[in-house]
């Protein structure tokens, strides 16, 4: 499987509204529940109006369109991580999924997954 680097420095936030988020930018992702309203984007596109940011995050996507009858493809690569005691935050989008890790593990990361048969593009 192949996973393409995102070379994007992002920031995860939570945020008060969206309107201070520029929606023509190339990169970011929304989430709102009926307890918050959630944004990845890069970090040079944080709007004023963030109540909390974390930075210093990178991220990569799994090449391809997912079919939604594929099962445990992100467990895999969630699970490979977590063994070796990388952090994540997952975002899906309908085709496909995106893994942020901390900037300080980012290369970690990467030869971990290398090393169990991912290529990196």
């Amino acid at each position: 499987m192949e996973l393409e680097i995102i070379e994007h420095k992002l920031s995860v936030c939570k945020a008060a509204d969206i309107s201070d988020l520029d929606l023509t930018t190339d990169f970011y992702f929304i989430g709102k529940t009926d307890e918050e309203l959630s944004l990845v984007c890069k970090t040079e596109n944080v709007p004023s109006n963030t109540i909390e940011r974390d930075d210093e995050w990178r991220a990569f996507r799994i090449q391809g369109v997912l079919d939604f009858s594929l099962i445990g493809i992100l467990s895999k690569l969630t699970g490979i991580l977590a063994e070796h005691k990388i952090g994540i935050f997952a975002v899906s989008t309908y085709n496909t999924d995106y893994i942020l890790v901390k900037e300080s593990n980012f290369d970690r990361a990467l030869e971990v997954l290398i090393s169990k048969g991912y290529t990196v593009v």
